[in-house]
């Protein structure tokens, strides 16, 4: 891979979902259980977790980037203007304006006698000034994005939800963050159902599918973990990915025409699938409290009943696991697929 490629599209993308994870995220999921509970001090904890997702991203992508110490502090309010400033697209606006600053205040960190001065300085104003600059035309191009495949997938259910978890899920498994992705163009409602039935078909897929070659350590590892883990072995064999994304490709269109399944939590849990189980919590949190974004798509709670459950838990867990295990036992009937093949 080339370095550069690496250093941008894989370690800056997947240190900004870890930024968003930790503050969005994880926020949204102690706001929601303080509403729920009736816990005050959970519900402020939420929100000022919530709040500093600007900067919790820039630093994150700092650090990747190996930025120096005073420019990976200043890259807090380098990330909180921008996504300020980039509105509902605001992650992608700090992913680029992020990379920018860091790398310009790296040129300049430790060059002269008054770096105190002179790194956060021009940090700030390569940073916030590039902010000022392009965050809001990309937040909206983000956003447009975003709402167009949303509005895509309201029309035409069965097709965009084969293209939506197919995508995305993909997206998980490759060395890019499907996390950031979701999070950036804002996905939620049923687009972003399609793209959790595409994330939990490549985690739970692979977990049953590698069951035999990784046990119940693989299970845990990609079913709660990542399906990452897998992709040595799809750049050796190819074929080992075909069940996986066949099985988003048919859990995808029955979440949106069958199950009706919206994420109407944070966009960010779209891209999670199974991840520490926070795609189905983000589903749960859109039922209760629905996100800003989805509240703007006409998104309202609501008191989930059995069906609603029951469709989670299918499109989730049961669905992928059933379907990715009758696909792998017909590849390996075939014998396209061998133990070994699939070995972590």
């Amino acid at each position: 891979m080339n370095r550069y490629v690496k250093k941008y599209g894989v370690d800056a993308m997947s240190a900004m979902a870890q930024g968003l994870f930790c503050t969005l995220l994880v926020g949204t999921i102690l706001n929601t259980l303080g509403q729920q509970l009736g816990v005050v001090f959970l519900t402020k904890i939420g929100g000022f977790a919530c709040a500093m997702v600007g900067p919790a991203m820039a630093v994150a992508i700092g650090y990747a980037l190996k930025a120096q110490a005073m420019v990976l502090f200043s890259l807090v309010p380098v990330g909180y203007a921008t996504n300020l400033l980039g509105g509902a697209g605001g992650p992608f606006a700090v992913y680029v304006v992020a990379i920018v600053a860091a790398e310009v205040g790296n040129l300049v960190s430790g060059k002269t006698r008054i770096d105190i001065l002179v790194t956060p300085i021009v940090t700030l104003l390569a940073g916030i000034g590039l902010a000022l600059l392009i965050a809001s035309p990309i937040g909206k191009a983000a956003s447009w994005v975003g709402g167009v495949i949303m509005w895509a997938t309201e029309l035409h259910p069965f097709l965009m939800g084969i293209v939506v978890a197919v995508v995305v899920g993909m997206a998980l498994t490759l060395p890019i963050s499907s996390a950031a992705i979701c999070a950036g163009l804002g996905l939620t409602g049923l687009a972003g159902g399609a793209a959790l039935a595409g994330c939990c078909a490549q985690m739970v897929g692979f977990a049953v599918l590698s069951f035999k070659d990784n046990r119940w350590g693989g299970v845990v590892s990609q079913g709660l973990g990542t399906s990452m883990l897998q992709m040595g072995n799809i750049i050796r064999k190819p074929l080992v990915w075909v069940p996986a994304i066949l099985t988003s490709a048919i859990t995808g269109p029955l979440a949106t025409c069958v199950f009706k399944l919206q994420m109407n939590g944070a966009a960010v849990n779209s891209g999670m699938g199974t991840c520490g189980l926070c795609g189905p919590i983000g589903v749960w949190t859109g039922w209760v409290a629905p996100s800003e974004a989805a509240l703007a798509g006409g998104a309202v709670a609501l008191d989930p009943g059995f069906g609603d459950w029951m469709g989670l838990l299918l499109v989730s867990i049961v669905l992928p696991a059933l379907i990715c295990g009758l696909i792998g036992w017909a590849f390996r009937k075939a014998g396209w697929l061998r133990e070994g093949d699939l070995k972590i």
